[in-house]
């Protein structure tokens, strides 16, 4: 029998995905089943992931779980929740090919630490990078394969749509256990090579109604929510998934926008209202809506999630110009060398006409900073040791 290593480690990136038919409201809060199907973008790992790393030992007496280097809260539901069901599909898999190499005894605890290079809770589907990088992480600790986005889904609903790369959707599915709530990727992320993404980053603070409260309020109150998931969304997947695969950018930004106002919509709607977005977030819509009559057609498209923070869908020959006309609309306060972060771009000229056009009245450090980035692959393990997380104690190391 193979000798088994004291302390077994993976560790792995996932990303985080920004949705444009927009998932809200749950229909089965236990298992986390959507009223309605979404869509989503995968963004690039360069710019944006979280990192896990997830070990196990005998000698490790409880499970216990670190995220930015600060020890968590392991009993959280939805966490019991992924590595329950990581466990049961590990001892599927254990109970069906006998006589494997020695199994890593599941009845081991496990290490996990995590870390975010974007900042947690700031409308930036934290959650949705986190579970997916736990879920994957986990089956490669355990040598689970298969559909997993069932499993990250349970974790955060979003989460299963980052377990693709490139252009995903989230089925919604009919089955009261969830087995056909799943995600399936669309595109990958090779196939809409010009597509580039901004994050305007109006906040970084926590958001003041979370998601999950949020949406449940939404289901219990707004009409409009629910002819939104019976009569909208439905042709809007079809309608999107078709933008997508004939590289449409107009019908794309479009239908982008219009789900976005209506998802925000139905936030109105909901009874006491929740407001996510504010006055800057506004001037952004409107400063787009600007920018695209200048040009007289769909160059840039915002959505926001459930905060202030907008991400702007454009393409490569379009970026170096929205970019300027932030700037000039929101002038950075301090930090003019650093207000540009991820994939570069040059300072671009603008001329007369679009600066009187669309440039009105200047919101000074309105924007903290624009992310630049596109879509990109799934998540990813990462093989060299020197970037675990956990050190061969099973605790953090001081970089993490």
């Amino acid at each position: 029998m193979a000798e088994e290593k004291p302390l077994t480690v993976v560790t792995c990136t996932a990303p985080v995905n920004i949705a444009v038919i927009k998932y809200w409201g749950k229909r089965d809060e236990e298992l986390i089943l959507p009223i309605n199907s979404s869509l989503s973008v995968t963004l690039h790992q360069d710019q944006l992931k979280t990192t896990t790393t997830a070990a196990i030992s005998r000698d490790f007496k409880e499970d216990r779980l670190w995220l930015n280097g600060e020890e968590a809260d392991v009993g959280h539901p939805r966490l019991q929740s992924c590595l329950r069901e990581m466990r049961r599909l590990a001892r599927k898999r254990r109970g069906g090919s006998a006589g494997a190499a020695a199994p890593l005894s599941l009845a081991y605890k496990v290490h996990v630490a995590s870390v975010n290079n974007f900042p947690t809770a700031a409308g930036l589907a934290s959650s949705a990078a986190g579970y997916a990088c736990l879920v994957h992480t986990l089956a490669r600790l355990y040598g689970v394969e298969g559909e997993l986005s069932e499993v990250a889904r349970q974790g955060s609903g979003s989460a299963c749509r980052s377990m693709h790369g490139g252009f995903v959707q989230w089925l919604m599915g009919e089955r009261p256990d969830g087995k056909d709530s799943i995600a399936q990727q669309v595109a990958p992320e090779t196939h809409w090579p010009e597509l580039r993404v901004l994050i305007l980053v109006v906040s970084a603070e926590k958001k003041p109604v979370g998601s999950t409260a949020g949406m449940q309020t939404s289901v219990d109150t707004s009409l409009l929510l629910k002819h939104r998931a019976e009569a909208v969304v439905p042709e809007r997947m079809s309608q999107m998934i078709q933008f997508i695969q004939q590289r449409d950018f107009e019908g794309f930004g479009q239908l982008t926008m219009k789900d976005s106002n209506q998802f925000h919509a139905t936030c109105l709607d909901t009874f006491p209202p929740i407001f996510y977005l504010n006055d800057v977030s506004r001037h952004i819509i409107a400063l787009a809506h600007r920018f695209n009559a200048h040009h007289g057609k769909t160059k840039v498209a915002y959505t926001f999630d459930a905060g202030p923070n907008a991400v702007v869908f454009t393409l490569a020959d379009t970026v170096e110009e929205f970019v300027e006309v932030v700037k000039c609309s929101f002038p950075p306060e301090s930090n003019g060398d650093q207000f540009l972060k991820g994939l570069p771009a040059r300072p671009a000229l603008l001329s007369k006409e679009l600066l009187s056009a669309v440039v009105l009245e200047p919101v000074p450090g309105a924007i903290r900073y624009i992310l630049l980035t596109k879509p990109g692959p799934g998540p990813q393990p990462l093989d060299d040791p020197n970037l675990h997380l956990l050190g061969a104690d099973g605790l953090p190391c001081p970089s993490a």
